[in-house]
């Protein structure tokens, strides 16, 4: 097809073509669902049961979140090769995304454990057909015009950024304020509202993406590799191998979380568990899978191979440690930050949570303003479905802006009780307390905070979160009647606006930096000080470490074993951003060097070897994390991220050792 006629390039917006924004608009809803709902997830397993959550432990939560995130990365391997062979791009987008917005719609029915195991199932399959599908629908369009391909995947994963911010920010703030479910909900929503939007307007595409692209996707090679293809063919051996290797290893990944939340343990016989043997024998048999490949190819070839394996390797340790983001750095913005501001600190916060906020939805505003302008007429019903789209998050900011200026504080007092002893302690008196006779009943005094509009004497319900009489959350009728251990309680009086930084928010952190310092690093790459591949690996393997040398600091004080504490939000702010440049000079690293090193026939492959280094880089995030209370209880949280401190400069060293290796390896590949 000859894409010039197509109507994908016939109008522009900001010198791109309109049909471009719709894949933008598409892709920006889905990451909107996909991070909303990953910021919640760990913090409502572990949030106590009186505020919605399923009090988890802490490791049980985060064995899940990483097998999650591990089968995120699995999937799209079969969802691309399905697209390629039957499917087509554009039905593997609307397939994955009509199953994503069922698991979303299963996930927000969060006080049934059915429904959110479902709902995280098809997240996973969904994702399998939609993340492959997107990118390379942009290349086949792009096919005749290479010169506009980067600027095309520049606009696109703008998207990409813009949908993470606003999914954080907006489902994040409703699952924390108002309810889990109210969080969950919303990412639903709103990948359903792109999933119409792509659908009705898919006209723009022409007859790009309908059926499967039959054409040779190889890579240019030369006859040298040609050779070789024909040489080297997968043997019986080969695929049993991949068979064994693909069912050990993911029972391992599913089995982890399963034997700790529903104490069944697929490889556990005659009581011992075989968990470890397991991927012990996993990893054996990959790596010789993958050795025995490598070796039968010529040197050259075999050196490159070899060169994508050790970045496969580097890639692993750099996400085990990023991840921590929506998991223990999650914990660790929940339990141990002080995020209860007020008087000048909360209103300096509201006003840049503001400019924060509606800046870059203005932007994307004006975006869709000028795409209206293009194709509404054409496009009448995936134009409507979009407006609503951004009305409806224009009217989310707003109520979230008056709530931030309008939450105040409340001195409240509360029944205690406590047996005269000189080691005995305050316990606090709840709906179902049996006071003791010889009990002495005093009243405490403690602050809570909300946006509801109380009087002196009014009566409340408050949850003593940390069952030390140090931590109450107000709970709503609702809450109350949920639950049979509230605490009643007297309004004392009204203090100050307040405001309660949702644990979620720090993780928007990641995107507003991406936007911020992408250009910079842009002009990095493009100019004479480009690092070398194995160097980019280990600077942004030693800003991951900056950023939890900084967290381990900030947490120095917090005394062994606790699980509470209330440090400084400056320390997780500085850990996000170096963590951030870390990730931007990861970034420019990975498929496109696999794409340039591996032989056509092993590119499909070794696509595969990445997206398993993703994987396990993903799983190990998990599993680490799940250290956390371990590590407190014998050292300190400090001490917890330390770890995370020097294993990647242990890394990243082994990095710059290497880059005289890779180098050699590469042979003149750039």
């Amino acid at each position: 097809m000859d894409l010039k006629r197509n109507e994908f390039f016939d109008t522009q917006v900001l010198g791109h073509p309109s049909g471009l924004f719709v894949l933008f608009f598409t892709e920006m809803w889905e990451r909107f669902s996909f991070y909303g709902m990953r910021a919640l997830l760990v913090l409502f397993l572990v949030s106590a049961l009186g505020i919605g959550g399923w009090d988890w432990p802490r490791e049980n939560a985060l064995a899940l979140y990483g097998t999650y995130l591990a089968l995120l990365y699995l999937t799209p391997i079969i969802g691309g090769t399905l697209a390629d062979k039957y499917l087509g791009n554009r039905k593997a987008i609307i397939i994955g995304a009509i199953i994503m917005t069922l698991g979303h719609a299963s996930m927000a029915i969060e006080s049934n454990p059915f429904f959110l195991y479902l709902g995280l199932l098809l997240l996973v399959i969904g994702t399998g057909f939609f993340k492959p599908n997107m990118t390379s629908f942009i290349s086949i369009l792009y096919k005749d015009f290479p010169e506009k391909k980067d600027g095309a995947y520049t606009i696109f994963y703008m998207g990409v950024n813009a949908g993470a911010f606003l999914g954080i920010m907006l489902c994040g703030y409703l699952g924390e304020i108002l309810g889990w479910s109210w969080g969950f909900g919303l990412a639903g929503i709103f990948m359903l509202l792109g999933l119409l939007q792509f659908t009705f307007a898919q006209g723009i595409f022409g007859d790009v993406g309908n059926k499967p692209n039959k054409e040779d996707k190889t890579i240019e090679a030369d006859d040298h590799k040609k050779i070789e293809d024909k040489l080297n063919p997968f043997t019986i051996v080969d695929k049993a191998l991949i068979t064994i290797i693909s069912v050990l290893g993911l029972t391992w990944v599913i089995n982890d979380p399963l034997s700790k939340i529903g104490e069944t343990n697929f490889l556990e016989f005659g009581g011992t568990d075989y968990s470890g043997h397991t991927i012990l024998i996993t990893l054996l048999l990959f790596i010789f899978l993958i050795t025995t490949r490598i070796l039968r190819y010529s040197r050259i070839t075999r050196d490159k191979m070899i060169a994508v394996v050790i970045f496969a390797f580097f890639i692993i340790f750099f996400w085990a440690s990023f991840e921590q983001a929506g998991g223990s750095m999650s914990i660790f913005a929940k339990d141990y930050t002080s995020r209860i501001l007020s008087g000048n600190a909360a209103f300096i916060f509201n006003i840049v949570d503001v400019i924060i906020t509606v800046v870059p939805i203005g932007i994307i505003t004006y975006v869709l303003y000028l795409l209206f302008k293009q194709t509404f007429k054409k496009y009448f019903i995936s134009n409507l479905i979009l407006g609503f789209s951004f009305l409806l998050i224009w009217g989310i900011v707003i109520w979230k802006i008056y709530n931030n200026f309008n939450t105040y504080s409340y001195e409240i007092s509360y029944n205690t009780y406590k047996i005269p002893s000189e080691d005995s302690k305050p316990i606090s008196i709840t709906a179902e307390t049996v006071i003791p006779e010889n009990a002495e009943i005093t009243e405490n005094t403690t602050v809570v905070i909300s946006s509801n509009e109380f009087l002196k004497d009014d009566k409340i319900s408050i949850l003593d979160l940390d069952k030390k009489g140090t931590n109450f959350k107000y709970l709503t009728n609702e809450q109350a009647d949920l639950i049979n251990n509230n605490i009643p309680a007297t309004i004392i009086r009204k203090k100050d606006n307040e405001v309660q930084i949702p644990a979620t928010w720090f993780l928007i952190l990641n995107s507003l930096f991406i936007i911020a310092f992408a250009p910079l690093f842009s002009k990095w790459w493009e100019s004479k000080y480009n690092p070398k591949p194995a160097a980019k690996y280990a600077i942004g393997l030693f800003f991951l470490a900056i950023g939890f040398g900084i967290l381990a600091y900030g947490a120095s004080g917090i005394p062994q074993g606790a699980k509470t504490a209330s440090v400084s939000i400056v320390w997780l702010i500085f850990a996000y951003l170096f963590h951030t440049l870390g990730e931007l000079c990861v970034s420019p690293v990975g498929l496109s060097y696999v794409s340039k090193l591996v032989p056509p026939r092993m590119i499909a492959f070794m696509f595969g070897v990445w997206y398993l280094a993703l994987a396990i880089g993903n799983k190990t995030s998990g599993k680490m994390g799940a250290m956390i209370d371990d590590i407190t209880t014998k050292y300190d949280i400090s001490t917890f991220f330390l770890i995370f401190t020097v294993v990647p400069i242990i890394i990243g060293v082994i990095a710059l050792l290497l880059s005289p290796v890779l180098k050699k390896l590469m042979h003149g590949v750039k």
